[in-house]
């Protein structure tokens, strides 16, 4: 993706607009008003893919159609955190994990468990969202994510595990962690995320609503808000480097922290099991 997120359109023979610059299997891979977010570069007769279209989809995207969504698709441990903290601090309402429709229906952008695992779906279910995914180079993810599974192992599994039935399905889908002997290991860990990378620039291809972003890069905060047509908000010292200069997002969860989401307090954070009309209740979609 180039740097200038503003990218020429051609039409398709039925109309559609996509990327000038997009090559098959190439990846590409007021700021306090959340809900009047810009979207500039969302493609609204753009033909999204019908591969998923489950009759639960189809009536619950009746009350989501007309909620514009912010989803962060990056597999856990490249930056989501970081990602969801720089989108507080520009006036969005954020859920980092979401696992009731509520707190889908509450926060403008959502990130984590289950974007990561249900894009598809979310896709479908929330037309107007735009998808951002979050690389990493893979020598780095990798150890860090190892550190990760170490920790959650334990509370992983289907019956006994101790976290979220959603947390768990994302995990399961994803990493494949009930199928293979050592979820783990460096092999197995590398395939599911080149995997993973290659189903969404895939299902992506040629869409406008569609970025990658490495957060590690200097100035893919300024990249990203482009994107989004979002003013920078220039009360944010903690995440800016000065109005005049690319914007870089701050480093969370460096090491073997898997904690600075909780730990950061801000208004605009969206509780990830906020109760609405039917109580704690998800989607009835399955993957």
């Amino acid at each position: 993706m180039p740097d200038n997120a503003t990218i020429a359109t051609l039409p398709d023979s039925q109309g559609h607009k996509h990327r000038a610059d997009v090559q098959l299997n190439q990846p590409q891979c007021d700021s306090t008003k959340p809900n009047e977010i810009r979207l500039s570069l969302l493609a609204p007769n753009a033909t999204k893919p019908s591969a998923v279209e489950p009759n639960a989809i189809k009536h619950e995207s009746v009350v989501a159609e007309q909620k514009q969504k912010v989803f962060i698709i990056g597999l856990p441990r490249t930056g989501t955190t970081s990602v969801s903290v720089a989108l507080l601090e520009q006036g969005l309402k954020v859920a980092h994990m979401a696992f009731t429709k509520q707190a889908f229906m509450l926060a403008d952008a959502v990130s984590d468990t289950p974007c990561f695992s249900d894009y598809q779906q979310l896709d479908l279910l929330f037309p107007e969202a735009v998808f951002v995914y979050l690389d990493r180079d893979i020598n780095t993810w990798l150890p860090s994510m190892q550190m990760l599974l170490g920790k959650m192992a334990p509370h992983l599994d289907e019956k006994t595990g101790r976290f979220h039935p959603i947390l768990k399905r994302s995990f399961r889908h994803t990493f494949a962690i009930d199928k293979v002997a050592e979820p783990a290991s460096s092999e197995h860990l590398i395939a599911c995320y080149q995997k993973h990378q290659q189903e969404v620039f895939a299902y992506f291809n040629g869409r406008e609503d569609f970025i990658s972003i490495d957060v590690s890069h200097a100035g893919s905060l300024s990249q990203l808000l482009q994107f989004l047509g979002i003013e920078a908000n220039a009360k944010n010292s903690d995440v800016t480097l000065g109005l005049s200069e690319p914007l870089s997002f701050p480093k969370l969860n460096v090491g073997r922290n898997v904690a600075s989401w909780g730990e950061y307090k801000h208004p605009n954070k969206v509780n990830t099991n906020s109760a609405g009309p039917q109580s704690r209740k998800f989607f009835d979609y399955t993957l």
